[in-house]
């Protein structure tokens, strides 16, 4: 039977994301972690419902870093957005969207891919490529790439982390992951102590073993070098077992500056204007059809904007043309912005939680990469009950409250009530990890400690000597408890049945009492009253607001009341059993 405060329930799971779309317009900005918030905006147009899922973040720099993320341990393979950002957990707090397309086969992501310098898949030069720059500034543009090796003789045309081309030299680096692919007729060079594959700069390493047939393991600090068809004959001339090899892995234009990139397209906004059509590979049906998709813009001040429209699923959300992203981006204030992937791949996620609702009726399915704004300072979850009633009526009778440091750092956490209060000292120096606590809300003699909005602040400093500091809140709250249902399990005759709904009320309060679906749609309001103190009682037949018998199911009973302190809302399920048509 959970309690909480409307004003501070946080929308971070499908259900909150739902019943915001419920009605037309802009929720009020979340605060995922300091700096980065999120927001759902549902459009009514012409065309039907449209549901934008809206994440904003500083500047990339400090202590924000905004990153790809390979979903799958290695190029080929699938995973989901939300078990990237898991895996991910401990050294930071990300919040993120899908990123490029991909193969559906192999999983590859078909544009570029490069990450902390190292060049790990190719750019496609015929759609647009999203780097960032170390000034935390994303360049949006077009990017070709030329690869060659040279051994004892000339230069030769390479490929990267391909998979099986049927001629042609291709380098594995330890990105595509543990082995090169099978390939019984391929010629394979092991090259110890390869240096990271960055782009445009010559990398030299000697050939420490020769193997065939494909299979051959990747060693982590090394790469593999390939041939089929027709260039094994230079490999296996030009390339004997000790010689030093050069590898050149060109990108055009140079991008020196960018650090990390992935591919995308097509390019959306340029200085602050919508692109209409960028002509880039897409075919009109691709850019025409409303559905769901993903971008990603940067504005003047250099924030960055996520953004995922859900789609394709009428009467909800029905997605938008790549034209409508456009202006939509330009809206929301970017001077800049790029697509990513779309359809039922656009996912948005926060520290493992999915924010969107994905088109595949199934749920959130497995891509091939994400983009995230990965955040290094103290992060505070949000408190495990936004409204604290320590009545004794076994909800929300205890706090848990928690935060979380990715690097070695110095901290101080205290809980402060409205009377200006510590209740909760935790200080000193503190390795990664996250640090919980619980809080029972009673002062030493046993009594509730002061009602009112309550402050969890916790501030640190970590070994690079940054500072940062994260807050949440929290009501403390008695006005409501006790709820209780009679019976738990409603038989519903053909002239109604009685569900008598019981609640103690500590002061007087508008209260309203009301049966939802477990969809969360409003079944029947039955009280809604100014009640005074003491035990408040409320009945319902088993109709909906039309006077009709419900069908059988699960339901949910909701109290409300409204103070000056703050709304607070009771629940509590039962099941309905339909005995009579």
């Amino acid at each position: 039977m959970p309690r909480r405060a409307d004003i501070a329930v946080l929308t971070v799971c499908a259900c909150a994301v739902l019943a915001h779309a419920a009605s037309a317009g802009v929720a009020t900005p979340t605060t995922l972690a300091p700096g980065i918030t999120y927001q759902q905006q549902v459009r009514l147009t012409s065309h039907g419902p449209v549901v934008l899922n809206v994440i904003t973040t500083p500047k990339p720099g400090g202590l924000y870093r905004f990153v790809p993320l390979l979903t799958h341990n290695g190029l080929p393979g699938r995973g989901l957005v939300t078990a990237a950002e898991k895996t991910v957990s401990a050294a930071t707090t990300a919040a993120g969207v899908n990123g490029d397309f991909f193969t559906p086969r192999s999983g590859i992501p078909t544009g570029i891919l490069l990450r902390s310098g190292a060049l790990d898949n190719p750019p496609l030069d015929d759609r647009s490529s999203i780097g960032i720059g170390s000034d935390g500034t994303l360049r949006i543009e077009r990017v070709s790439f030329f690869g060659y090796w040279q051994g004892s003789g000339q230069l030769r045309p390479l490929g990267l982390n391909r998979i099986n081309p049927s001629s042609g030299t291709t380098l594995y680096t330890s990105a595509f992951g543990g082995a090169t692919p099978a390939n019984p007729s391929d010629i394979e060079l092991v090259l110890n102590n390869f240096p990271p594959a960055r782009p445009s700069v010559d990398l030299s390493a000697t050939v420490a073993e020769v193997h065939s047939s494909g299979g051959t393991p990747i060693p982590a600090n090394g790469a593999v070098l390939v041939a089929s068809g027709d260039q094994i004959q230079y490999l296996t001339s030009e390339a004997p077992l000790g010689q030093t090899l050069t590898i050149r892995l060109a990108l055009t234009p140079l991008w020196n500056d960018i650090t990390d990139a992935l591919g995308g397209g097509p390019i959306l906004v340029s200085s602050g204007l919508p692109v209409f059509n960028a002509l880039e590979y897409f075919t009109a049906l691709d850019l025409a059809r409303r559905q769901p998709r993903t971008a990603v813009g940067q504005k003047a001040d250099g924030s960055i904007v996520l953004v995922t429209v859900d789609g394709g699923r009428p009467g909800y959300s029905n997605g938008l043309t790549n034209f409508e992203l456009a202006q939509t981006m330009v809206r929301l204030g970017a001077v800049t912005a790029c697509g990513l992937g779309t359809g039922v791949s656009s996912t948005m996620a926060f520290d493992g939680q999915l924010l969107n609702r994905p088109a595949d009726p199934h749920g959130e399915t497995t891509v091939s990469d994400a983009l995230v704004i990965a955040y290094d300072g103290v992060y505070a979850p949000p408190p495990s009950e936004p409204a604290l009633s320590p009545n004794g009526d076994g909800v929300a009778d205890r706090e848990q409250l928690a935060y979380k440091v990715v690097r070695q750092s110095t901290v101080a956490a205290t809980l402060v009530g409205p009377d200006g209060q510590p209740q909760l000292n935790d200080s000193g120096p503190r390795a990664p990890g996250t640090y919980s606590f619980e809080w029972n809300g009673l002062n030493a003699g046993g009594t509730p400690e002061p009602e009112g909005l309550w402050h969890w602040t916790i501030t640190a400093t970590d070994d690079l000597g940054r500072s940062s500091s994260a807050e949440r809140t929290f009501q403390l709250d008695n006005t409501l408890g006790f709820l209780s249902l009679e019976p738990s399990l409603l038989r519903l005759h053909a002239q109604g049945s009685k569900l008598t709904i019981q609640v103690r009320l500590t002061r007087s309060a508008r209260t309203t009492v009301s049966v939802y679906s477990t969809a969360g749609n409003l079944i029947r309001t039955v009280l809604n009253t100014s009640a005074p103190a003491g035990t408040l009682t409320a009945s319902w037949d088993g109709r909906n607001r039309y006077g009709q018998l419900v069908r059988s199911g699960l339901y949910q009973v909701r109290v409300l009341t409204s103070t000056a302190a703050a709304p607070v809302e009771l629940s509590r399920s039962f099941q309905v059993q339909r005995l009579s048509r």
